[in-house]
């Protein structure tokens, strides 16, 4: 009896195991494995060209002069934040609606962190918001160095509004576009650095493209891109022009500043530098995805995220909000969709009700239309491969659960 369950336990796992749709995955192809074997015979498997080729590649496509690529977004995030100067006594803000990276680059460097609560309709930062908020920090005087606008789902924030408010309040922005590659704000490419001082873009799996892991840092400032280089190779500078001292001989390399071993690899470049060849036909797909649920969602008591008028989304994330708001029904759904194989996820539980953020002073009920957003957000399986019987098994199996 044993064996037997056993074996049935086997069969209903791999079962299990072939039906599960993921919320997002990469895409890898031929290309992408000969890419990375190529640099595996090279020379260089590290600190050799094939990082440079993909820099120059993300500028050529952002249009924009500089372009810095380090092994995670993570460490691109604090690495723009020290280059702006953050420090100890500053404030940052952000949104509460984010992974935990877009607040935490502003603790690693001492500052203090607050939030800017979101539009409902789009789940981004929220301009009104901001606006009020900055005139109250005029009159404290506590007005942020920094401001982390987050393009959630792979949708640009209001940047031209955001921009016009930096230049009245004095703050820096850092576009954190980790789901938004290949997006655009009023025709201008999400990492021209059109509207903000830095981009950052996210590498990871599940993004739109990937290198397995990594970042990059887009700017059109050459002073930023230089100190961002710097600190992702311990604070090191080896061109001699910009030494301290009088250089011993050819071997001699400076460090002047205190810096970290954030680099990219050869390997993950040769494998980003070949996903980005597929960037558009990605979106292509995300986009036609993103149209056949809204084709399907018509009669539904949900609603997709919204993306204004001047905006391309680079659909990274599938978001709907269900118009029932009671906590218990979004987790039933949720649930129940999680069952079924659907690999639902909810981007994302407010980061100031973390219990890290909530030791900082931060409590519920300090931006709730965040709040609320969570209560009613789930994320829905999207990502180039997702074949139409798949698609149509999401959709079956939500309007089950929502019936």
């Amino acid at each position: 009896m044993t064996r037997i369950n056993h074996e049935l336990f086997n069969q209903v796992n791999n079962y299990m195991s072939q039906a599960f749709i993921p919320y997002g995955r990469q895409d890898i192809d031929q290309n992408d494995i000969e890419s990375v074997i190529r640099v595996l015979r090279s020379d260089f498997i590290t600190q050799g060209p094939t990082v440079g080729e993909f820099e120059k590649s993300i500028s050529k496509m952002m249009g924009v002069e500089y372009s810095v690529a380090c092994n995670s977004a993570t460490s691109s995030l604090h690495l723009a934040c020290l280059a702006l100067g953050l420090q100890e006594g500053d404030y940052l803000w952000t949104t509460p609606i984010t992974f935990v990276a877009s607040a935490n680059c502003g603790l690693y460097c001492n500052a203090k962190v607050d939030f800017v609560d979101i539009d409902p309709k789009t789940g981004l930062m929220s301009v009104k918001e901001l606006s009020k908020k900055l005139e109250e920090a005029k009159a404290k005087r506590s007005l942020p160095k920094i401001v982390i606008p987050v393009h959630l789902a792979g949708t640009s924030c209001d940047m031209p509004k955001i921009a016009e408010l930096s230049k009245k309040y004095g703050f820096s922005i850092i576009e954190d576009a980790s789901h938004a590659i290949g997006g655009y704000c009023n025709n201008y490419p999400v990492g021209s650095c059109k509207y903000s001082d830095i981009t950052i873009f996210s590498m990871h799996p599940v993004k739109i493209i990937t290198s397995g892991e990594g970042g990059i840092a887009t700017t059109k400032e050459e002073s930023l891109a230089i100190k961002i280089k710097s600190l992702r190779n311990h604070g090191i500078i080896r061109n001699k022009e910009m030494f301290v001292t009088e250089p011993a001989g050819e071997w001699s390399y400076e460090q002047q500043d205190l810096g970290y071993n954030y680099r990219m690899t050869d390997i993950l470049a040769a494998l980003g530098l070949s996903q980005l060849q597929k960037l558009n036909a990605f979106i292509e797909k995300r986009t036609h995805i993103i149209q056949e649920y809204k084709l399907n969602m018509v009669n539904l008591p949900v609603q997709l995220l919204e993306v204004p008028e001047n905006i391309k989304s680079a659909y990274h994330l599938a978001v709907i909000r269900l118009k029932n708001n009671d906590k218990t029904f979004h987790r039933n759904v949720f649930n129940k969709l999680k069952g079924k194989g659907i690999g639902v996820q909810v981007h994302y539980t407010p980061v100031h009700l973390q219990p890290y953020y909530r030791n900082l002073g931060f409590s519920e009920g300090d931006f709730p239309i965040s709040e609320n957003y969570s209560t009613n957000a789930i994320s829905l399986p999207i990502y180039p491969t997702l074949k139409k019987q798949d698609f149509n098994r999401v959709i079956g199996e939500l309007k089950e659960v929502l019936s």
